[in-house]
């Protein structure tokens, strides 16, 4: 049997389908580039994770025995740090899996799923693997979300409509009107909360009264637990059990699940950082607006997408020529190919001094365009 034989047997699409564009880990990168990185292409936490955390895994006994496939003291331990009751949420490996979970449970295929984008590439990614359609309502100019346009989308197979909030890349913010509008449709609304403990508001007071919300979160960003892989999302006590059913047993490993329970015992001292992360990102904000070539959108999650002048005529657009030249600086940034970001760059906030490195090595690529 030849590789054209066994490839005519897997799922139509799967073999041809593009996969998700991660960015690189810190170690790949600086043997890349021949030297140490400023890495603000990943909206990565530079403060690390809760010293608390680091302390449990150092010293954490059990490593040999399979974890709590129930997460029991996972969940209680968010149940405290959330306010709603542990039989109300599933942890995951990273709030992706449960992005995937939502899907399985939902999707059957040529199911339509709506999708706002420019936002999170996971959705369309997981959606292919899913077999489901995606619908795609892009967000207006200013990246508002299209409501009206969502709404108009719905048919009798739409299943779930996706919106993160704040959305990446555009760090815009849902309201609790909008995510009302969109729920009243009678489908499952999946509102991406990945950037919560950074942003000024969540919509996840709704859920009582909803139980077609579904709201996901993350240690990745404000724990800076990203490596860990520990994300959780928050629904209606049936749909939570559903989740568990359909998830594989022992999805959250034991390093993750411990360091994510130190972490919500470390609290004050995380969201300490998240504060310092929020100040930083305003003052990168706002030393980019001062810039005349760059127009950065505002933010509530901790990064800033730039919209980029063009410059000279070119092949490649001025701000991909600025993620090349930032990159052999040592400077990483986050640039897209889609039609609507591809004068864009995301960039995270990071440390004061990574900030004021961004700053002088942008206005020396910006002169060798």
């Amino acid at each position: 049997m030849n590789i054209d034989s066994v490839e005519a047997l897997a799922r139509p699409g799967l073999t041809t389908m593009r996969g998700y564009d991660p960015v690189e880990p810190i170690d790949v990168l600086e043997r890349e580039i021949g030297r140490s990185i400023v890495k603000l292409d990943g909206n990565e936490n530079p403060y690390l994770s809760s010293p608390k955390a680091r302390e449990v895994l150092a010293h954490f006994p059990y490593y040999h025995i399979y974890p709590d496939p129930l997460q029991r003291n996972l969940r209680e331990a968010l149940a405290t740090y959330t306010g709603f009751p542990a039989a109300n949420i599933v942890a995951g490996n990273g709030s992706d899996e449960l992005i995937d979970l939502t899907l399985r449970l939902f999707v059957r295929e040529g199911d339509e799923i709506l999708n706002a984008p420019p936002t999170f590439g996971m959705y369309p990614f997981l959606v292919t693997i899913a077999a489901g359609r995606l619908v795609n309502v892009p967000r207006r100019s200013d990246f508002s979300l299209d409501v009206d346009g969502l709404r108009g989308a719905v048919t009798p197979r739409t299943r779930v409509v996706f919106v993160a909030s704040p959305n990446n890349p555009t760090g815009d913010l849902v309201t609790e009107n909008e995510v009302r509008r969109l729920l009243a449709l009678g489908v499952v609304v999946v509102v991406d909360e990945a950037y919560y403990e950074f942003a000024s508001g969540t919509v996840a007071s709704l859920i009582p009264a909803n139980p077609n919300l579904i709201v996901l979160r993350t240690f990745s960003k404000w724990a800076g637990l990203a490596g860990l892989r520990v994300g959780y999302c928050i629904c209606h006590e049936r749909l939570a059990g559903h989740l568990l059913t359909i998830k594989q047993p022992y999805n959250v490993n034991v390093a993750g699940e411990a360091a994510a329970i130190a972490s919500l015992q470390d609290v004050e001292y995380l969201l300490g950082n998240v504060d310092r992360l929020r100040r930083e990102r305003d003052r990168m904000y706002a030393r980019l607006a001062a810039i005349p070539w760059l127009h950065p959108h505002p933010s509530q999650a901790n990064f800033v997408l730039c919209r980029v002048n063009e410059k000279n005529n070119a092949t490649e657009t001025t701000a991909r020529r600025l993620r090349d030249g930032l990159r052999r600086r040592g400077i990483l940034v986050r640039h897209y190919e889609g039609e609507q970001l591809r004068d864009c760059l995301r960039i995270s906030a990071g440390l004061p001094q990574d900030t004021d490195a961004l700053l002088e090595a942008l206005e020396e690529v910006w002169s060798e365009l």
